[in-house]
């Protein structure tokens, strides 16, 4: 008897304790709804720069050019926005070049299984004279280049700048393996004017 006396009173001292602690919950004051809505917009604000920092270092990227070589159409200083997982160049294309730990914009004038030739009269694809009517600068061949015609090979571009009498180029460098390509080049921002 004296055990179910005291299970019994074991149990009602959990019970009053159970009750005290409610009864100090209960006490507490609510919330106020000015702090709960600032707790919510941080959270929101946080939430949109986590994504929009993901978005602009994985998926695209932005790009300062430093070097003249793609003047008239983007200048030194100008920043470009760069889409990261783009494939399948073709002719016209501007991208972003890796060479020498140096990014460089550069238009794309030829791809893979292409033939490259300069000749006195210009650019020569696969037996075609390009017309570039954006380019004001004769396209000439580097003495210290690559041999013309070239084969561009599977998987790579043959970039120009725009500027030809002073780029460094594929005429420099040959044929560059998509690889080594940051990306595509999306849209430019004259940085100098903002």
């Amino acid at each position: 008897m004296s055990q179910v006396l005291t299970w019994g009173n074991s149990w009602s001292v959990i019970v009053a304790k159970k009750s005290a602690i409610m009864g100090k919950l209960a006490l507490r004051r609510p919330l106020n709804p000015v702090f709960k809505d600032l707790a919510v917009l941080a959270l929101k604000i946080v939430t949109i720069a986590a994504a929009f920092t993901l978005v602009f270092t994985v998926i695209y990227g932005f790009d300062r050019n430093t070097d003249p070589g793609m003047a008239p159409a983007i200048k030194d200083g100008d920043l470009v926005l760069v889409y990261k997982f783009a494939s399948n160049y073709k002719a016209g294309d501007l991208v972003v070049v890796n060479y020498q730990g140096k990014q460089e914009v550069r238009r794309v004038v030829a791809v893979g299984g292409d033939i490259v030739n300069i000749t006195a009269d210009g650019l020569v694809v696969n037996g075609s004279l390009q017309d570039e009517p954006d380019i004001t600068q004769p396209t000439r061949r580097y003495a210290d280049g690559i041999d013309f015609p070239t084969r561009v090979g599977y998987q790579q571009v043959f970039v120009l700048g725009d500027a030809r009498e002073n780029a460094t180029d594929s005429r420099v460098y040959g044929s560059v393996d998509e690889k080594d390509i940051s990306g595509k080049v999306i849209t430019m921002l004259r940085w100098r004017s903002l």
